[in-house]
């Protein structure tokens, strides 16, 4: 073999062996590459896992807020509700009033008249409209002579000389009854005081 011979085929053998380690080197590359993709999607998809979580926990949060939201309102307007039926009938049953007084005037009229059945019939009729208030909540208050004076459940009208010491600073007589709805008062008890 000729040196130009030799010289060609170490020189095909470099050629060949730098060939080699090109495509090794150009294969750990893209080994590389492909494990740094692999990487990037990896964290790419655990950033958006991650991201989708943080959106879970937010449509979350919003949710139990309106949810919360809407348990107030349903409780508010029941509320309401109740409270505007009660008015109502307080309206109703304050317009009454006046006819209740009237009637236990005219019962206590009747009583000194001789007519047993006239005060019977009326009697009927009167208890049917106290029955009736009754049962729609009203309530007479329960005030007599001797009874403690109290500014907060009383309406002083006036104040008169007590005609015994028993009934200073008490009451003495009570001119108008008061009534309850419930437990709320609607018209106070006009009374008269002892000094």
């Amino acid at each position: 073999m000729s040196r130009k011979e030799n010289n060609a085929q170490h020189n095909k053998e470099v050629k060949d062996q730098v060939e080699e380690n090109l495509n090794d080197a150009i294969e750990e590359v893209e080994q590389l590459d492909d494990q740094e993709n692999e990487q990037a999607e990896e964290s790419a998809e655990a950033s958006q896992e991650e991201k989708l979580k943080q959106d879970l926990e937010k449509e979350k949060d919003k949710f139990l807020r309106l949810f919360a939201e809407f348990e107030n309102y349903k409780r508010r307007t029941s509320k309401e509700r109740l409270e505007l039926f009660k008015t109502a009938n307080q309206e109703v049953l304050t317009a009454m009033l006046p006819v209740m007084d009237d009637f236990d005037r005219a019962m206590n009229e009747l009583k000194k008249s001789a007519d047993k059945d006239l005060l019977q019939g009326v009697g009927l009729i009167h208890n049917k409209l106290r029955e009736t208030l009754k049962n729609k909540g009203l309530e007479r208050m329960t005030v007599e002579q001797g009874d403690a004076f109290d500014s907060e459940i009383h309406e002083a009208v006036t104040q008169i000389p007590a005609p015994s010491d028993k009934l200073k600073g008490k009451i003495v007589d009570v001119i108008e009854p008061g009534y309850k709805l419930g437990e709320r008062i609607i018209r106070y008890p006009k009374v008269v005081t002892g000094q």
